[in-house]
């Protein structure tokens, strides 16, 4: 499942609406690391940068909403919190089934299916409800 940025994802913020082009973007480049069999290292390094691409991106978020006096200023932010620990989680779970450490090895050895299907359903699906609910309803 590939993510895609589509009208009903616009919120009419042109900095968050980049914001989220950006992120689908790199969500659906770690996707296609997986398919590729790249391996751990490069789903590690995407989802490193996904970790500190969405602390900016939430911060700018919170600090617009913040500005506006968004009154589910707390729910919104727990639902970020939530997506933070799912990266981690996954960042775990790719060191967990890493397996031998010899440098080639982890190379040609890509995620598992598990962690994959983990992407799509909580980083994938978790962005599109996300955007067109919370984020929709700031704008």
């Amino acid at each position: 499942m590939r993510a895609e940025f589509t009208d009903d994802l616009i919120t009419g913020n042109e900095l968050i609406d980049s914001q989220h082009e950006e992120l689908i973007g790199r969500i659906n480049k770690l996707l296609d690391s997986c398919e590729a069999g790249e391996g751990k290292i490069s789903a590690i390094k995407m989802l490193d940068y996904l970790a500190k691409y969405t602390d900016t991106h939430f911060g700018d978020e919170e600090a617009l909403q913040k500005e506006v006096c968004y009154p589910d200023y707390d729910k919104h932010h727990a639902k970020h919190e939530e997506f933070k620990q799912t990266i981690q989680e996954l960042n775990e779970m790719l060191q967990e089934e890493e397996g031998p450490s010899d440098a080639f090895v982890q190379k040609v050895e890509g995620p598992s299916d598990a962690f994959v299907q983990k992407v799509e359903e909580h980083v994938v699906k978790w962005f599109y409800r996300h955007i067109s609910s919370f984020d929709r309803s700031v704008a």
